[in-house]
């Protein structure tokens, strides 16, 4: 048994410590800074409800650039804080779903992850810390406003000169004072197989945490950039048509039946096809149809309910009208839908952002989401005579429950006054004004009211209905470490089988055009073009 001693360290607070939707996102070089990650990581142990002392805790990410090192110091942390028991994925590695997992299976306090999710890697971008509850699922905003606050005003850390761990080897390292560190299999409780020899198969692992990780029983041919390296090979890890390029030219070039991308720490996810873009807003409502037919969990528990956040297309919305179930309309983050489900209201979840998950865990789970359509691929194919791929599915989709148009522009590190000043102008506009010929029927400042614990979010996104239906809305985001985001966000609904094969950039062209106009975006930020669009 290895003994140590805990001592106090004297530190100056820092005022920009205050985590958003995914926890705190930086430069790796602020998370540098001397005392920065002890006093970030500190508030947490000091914002637990229960406390860190006898605490259980699950730490890991996605791999990237610092992790390792800030493994080590949360170990010297926890066991400064009593902490009593660490779990820790090897080479401190862990898919966000997977640490959401093991919380759960565990039955641990909660959980430190390390990932900044789809954002740039290495030495020159970012880094994230966030804190996920007992249920597996992001702190609510009670606990990561307590965060904050612990963190403006803090004075001091306690730190154990605790030897940094061989995160390498899975074992159980055993310490005076009570404490252990147990560094688990990142995976061995979190396997899933499927696969289905018809189609021809292409995952993308973006060099983050999954494909490389999990058993799919597929030669390496169809798997791509599935060794995680610490700055992602100097790409940016997140699944969409912009930054999975390769995947998307390889898809398009070898006539792969069905693609698959999941971000750094494997929560999010995009699918494709050659000639098919499967939008995150369709793929939760398809997964939503299908789900009590061709998904054993659910054809044993049933569909209880199914939401989504409020800048995702409403598709899902005529799914549970269809199954006759309540949908739920949440702020965007994922924390959101942890206590609908812990409630027992809500099975199936997504936001537009390309997470997409069930009540299994309380995160989103990129694995599941493509395990899920490649069992309704399969069930598709025993319901028909004819070859279901995904095109296919998606227009058998369409024809049922009409076609919502869906995209989302992102400008990327906008100047923060100029991105405020676009919000201050959209805040002046009223219902009754007309914009290339859409006239706004409702406009507000989303706000929810959580159903379960009747906690208010406000201002979670301007929000402008028109009197034909369709819907525009902006946010200002808060996941990246640098500058302002702006989402624009654009939905069109049609029920006219003509356009159901239009692609989606000119199905809302005109939809677009009214919302730069209304906006002044252009105008006022100098950006002639979005930096992503989806």
């Amino acid at each position: 048994m290895t003994t140590f001693a805990i001592k106090t360290v004297a530190t100056t607070a820092f005022a920009d410590q205050k985590p958003g939707t995914s926890g705190l996102r930086k430069r790796v070089k602020v998370f540098q800074q001397p005392h920065y990650t002890e006093n970030f990581v500190q508030a947490i142990l000091s914002a637990i409800p229960t406390g860190a002392a006898g605490s259980t805790l699950v730490v890991g990410g996605d791999g990237r650039f610092f992790g390792k090192e800030a493994v080590q110091l949360i170990i010297k942390l926890a066991a400064g804080n009593k902490v009593s028991k660490l779990i820790i994925g090897q080479n401190g590695i862990l898919s966000t779903p997977a640490a959401s997992n093991l919380i759960r299976k565990h039955n641990a306090t909660g959980g430190i992850l390390l990932t900044a999710s789809h954002n740039p890697g290495g030495p020159e971008n970012d880094f994230g810390i966030k804190y996920n509850i007992a249920n597996g699922g992001p702190a609510p905003e009670g606990i990561t406003d307590n965060i904050f606050a612990i963190s403006k005003t803090l004075t001091s850390y306690s730190i154990a000169d605790v030897a940094d761990v061989d995160l390498a080897k899975i074992q159980t390292h055993t310490f005076s004072n009570n404490f252990t560190v147990e560094i688990v299999d990142s995976v061995k409780d979190y396997h899933f197989f499927a696969s289905h020899p018809s189609y021809t198969v292409l995952m993308d692992s973006m060099h983050g945490v999954h494909w490389s990780s999990t058993n799919w029983d597929l030669p390496q041919t169809s798997v791509m950039n599935f060794v995680p390296l610490e700055d992602f090979g100097g790409g940016h890890p997140d699944p969409n048509l912009t930054y999975a390029h390769e995947l998307v030219e390889r898809v398009e070039k070898e006539g792969i039946s069905f693609g698959a991308a999941s971000d750094g720490d494997g929560d999010r996810n995009m699918i494709i096809g050659k000639g098919v873009f499967v939008n995150p807003s369709d793929s939760v409502a398809v997964i939503a149809d299908y789900a009590d037919k061709a998904i054993p969990y659910f054809k044993k528990s049933g569909i209880k309910g199914l939401a989504r956040s409020m800048p995702t297309s409403m598709s899902i919305d005529r799914v549970a009208k269809a199954k006759g179930v309540e949908i739920f309309e949440v702020p965007t983050g994922w924390k959101f839908f942890g206590n609908l489900m812990d409630a027992g209201k809500l099975s199936i979840c997504g936001e537009e952002s390309f997470g997409t998950g069930s009540d299994h865990i309380r995160e989103k789970d990129g694995l599941w989401a493509v395990l899920a359509w490649l069992s309704i691929l399969a069930y598709a194919n025993t319901q028909s005579t004819s070859f279901i791929g995904l095109n296919e599915l998606l227009q058998t989709h369409y024809t049922k429950y009409g076609r919502n148009f869906f995209s989302r522009y992102d400008y990327e590190e906008v100047d923060s006054t100029a991105a405020n000043a676009v919000m201050d102008v959209l805040k002046t506009k009223k219902a009754g004004e007309t914009f290339n010929n859409y006239t706004i029927a409702y406009c507000d400042d989303f706000e929810y009211t959580d159903p379960v614990d009747h906690s208010v979010s406000k201002k979670q996104g301007l929000r402008f209905i028109f009197t034909e239906g369709s819907r525009v809305i902006f946010r200002l985001s808060g996941t990246g470490s640098q500058g302002a985001t702006i989402r624009l966000y654009v939905e069109k609904f049609t029920e006219d089988k003509g356009l159901y094969a239009l692609e989606t950039q000119v199905g809302i062209q005109d939809l677009i055009v009214a919302a730069l106009a209304m906006s002044r975006l252009g105008e006022l930020t100098g950006r002639k073009e979005p930096t992503v669009i989806t």
